[in-house]
């Protein structure tokens, strides 16, 4: 594979990979909780600071697949591009305004303990625990896959058995630093994350802009040249261009990054270690801001990618555009790269590495958190604090290894379906679920398992009928033609689904069961939604 850098970058990349990632891992080493310490490990005993959490949080929020995925979406196709981004920061928004504080005084440590605040029982922990892991792997598939690809690009070697190794050894080290860190470990190497995407990002933004002359719309139209699609470029639809229905394919898929990227469980889980409502509103105001900045920055990096080297250089690069955001800053520096730059460079792809490290450690301690606390801990009565935490990393093990080998049975395929399956799960199963447990005193078990049953199902019945998984020579599947949902998500059918199957399922269980949950709703409705008591276990 063919990058055009520089052998000192790619030296420097190197040296730098394994520099970062000899430091997190001694960083979770030392950090680590005791092994009779659950709320150290879950929770981290809300040690953060509000800017500390905040990070943490944001940098959960920006995966390598925000990274590299809506960078290329940017360069590729403009002002979708922009719309895209912008719908993840008001994700985030909507996190902060809606769900933060109820999740924060309704959890504890997982999904499941909100779920189960009103309505305990191991059935609702365990579909907690599955929707969760459904929810979740297809977005560490992507971050795993890409990790081979990454260092291929960047350290510009070829091979399946060199890239399949990458995904091996590194995917191994993500599994220890959510084993051996825990929450307080792997929210440092988030935040750390945060500081070098930023930090480096700024500069590179910067570096665009004096290209232009510190003129943004100089930037955008010079963009818009170099595009082969002109003004359409700078309007929507470019994205979207093949689909049946343009217009509504553009509103359900940023719809569904808005509800579906809020209800992630890797992100709410970070609430819980919140210590007070004063705490997660002023974590979550730290969280915006950072992502909001980010956006900027990759709106600027990513139209700078197209104005200077050209779409169809990156298309050129790789088809979805995920090399976009790298090119865009190699390219910021022009023909005559100094040391100095050199150096810029490789501190923007150690930014992005350690954003694959830290994106897949945080998902796999979510998931395993659940296992251990949601079905373990649950089916096992009187269980020892210090055995919950074995499981706990056993778990981590048990969800990264499988994760792992999926990886490399697809790393060669189009990863973006597995990235739109996440965020429909989130959408249509998770948020109506949290939504409802949350804010209806009438909702009922049975409403509940409806919800997260049947959107998930839902999802994954639909999903292989949409656009991204076959149909055209973009899809995961190219050389086939099963599309029947002409649409790039499944939200426009499944997110109704979700909410009216919990709905139904409330209706169903008949209006003593909805009297019952009503009445034992008013007893915790303080505690929820004002966080008039202390949590409890």
């Amino acid at each position: 594979m063919t990058n055009g850098f520089s052998g000192n970058a790619q030296a420097m990349s190197l040296v730098a990979f394994s520099a970062i990632a000899t430091i997190t891992l001694l960083l979770c080493v030392m950090t680590g909780p005791d092994r009779d310490d659950l709320d150290e490990f879950y929770t981290g005993y809300g040690s953060l600071s509000p800017m500390r959490n905040g990070l943490a949080i944001g940098g959960d929020y920006i995966s390598a697949a925000s990274v590299l995925g809506t960078g290329g979406v940017i360069a590729l196709c403009g002002y979708d591009g922009i719309v895209l981004a912008l719908s993840t920061a008001l994700s985030l928004m909507l996190l902060m305004f809606v769900l933060a504080e109820p999740l924060r005084n309704a959890g504890r440590f997982t999904m499941g303990d909100a779920l189960t605040r009103r309505m305990p029982g191991r059935a609702v922990r365990i579909t907690a625990c599955v929707v969760t892991i459904a929810a979740l792997l297809p977005l560490m598939l992507v971050q795993l896959a890409g990790t081979g690809q990454l260092l291929a690009f960047i350290l510009g070697f070829s091979g399946d058995a060199l890239q399949t190794g990458c995904i091996i050894g590194l995917g191994a080290l993500m599994i220890s630093y959510a084993a051996i860190g825990g929450m307080k470990g792997t929210a440092l190497i988030q935040i750390m994350k945060m500081v070098m995407l930023l930090g480096s990002g700024a500069v590179v933004a910067l570096l665009v802009l004096r290209r232009f002359d510190w003129d943004p719309g100089a930037l955008f139209h010079a963009a818009a040249a170099q595009s082969g699609v002109g003004s359409r470029f700078l309007h929507s639809g470019v994205q979207f261009a093949g689909s049946s229905n343009p217009r509504l394919d553009m509103i359900t898929s940023e719809l569904t990054v808005v509800i579906g990227g809020a209800c992630l469980p890797h992100v709410t889980m970070r609430m819980y270690t919140a210590n007070s409502a004063r705490q997660v509103r002023r974590s979550m105001s730290w969280a915006v801001s950072s992502v909001v900045v980010f956006v900027l920055i990759m709106t600027v990096v990513g139209f700078g990618a197209t104005a200077l080297i050209g779409r169809a250089v990156i298309a050129q690069a790789d088809p979805q555009g995920n090399t976009a955001y790298l090119l865009g800053s190699r390219a910021a520096f022009g023909p005559d790269v100094s040391t100095a730059e050199t150096f810029l460079f490789t501190t923007v792809t150690t930014a992005i590495f350690l954003t694959l490290l830290a994106s897949v450690a945080g998902m796999i301690l979510a998931c395993a958190n659940s296992l251990a606390h949601d079905v373990f801990a649950t089916h096992m009565r009187n269980l020892s604090a210090r055995r919950e935490m074995a499981l706990a990393r056993a778990s981590a093990l048990a969800v990264g290894a499988p994760a792992i080998l999926l990886a490399t049975l697809v790393q060669h395929r189009s990863l973006q379906p597995l990235v739109t399956l996440s965020f429909c799960l989130g959408a249509s199963a998770i948020a109506p679920a949290l939504l409802y447990s949350l804010f209806w005193r009438r909702f009922t078990r049975t409403g509940l398992l409806s919800t997260l049953i049947g959107g998930t199902l839902a999802v994954l019945v639909v999903m292989p009928g949409t656009n991204l998984v076959s149909g055209s020579p973009v899809s995961a599947f190219p050389e086939a033609d099963f599309n029947w949902f002409h649409f790039t998500t499944t939200g426009l059918l499944t997110i109704p689904l979700g909410f009216a199957f919990g709905w139904l399922g409330t209706v169903l269980s008949g209006r003593r069961a909805s009297e019952e949950q009503r009445h034992e709703y008013e007893a915790v409705e303080g505690w929820i939604l004002a966080g008039a008591a202390r949590r409890g276990g």
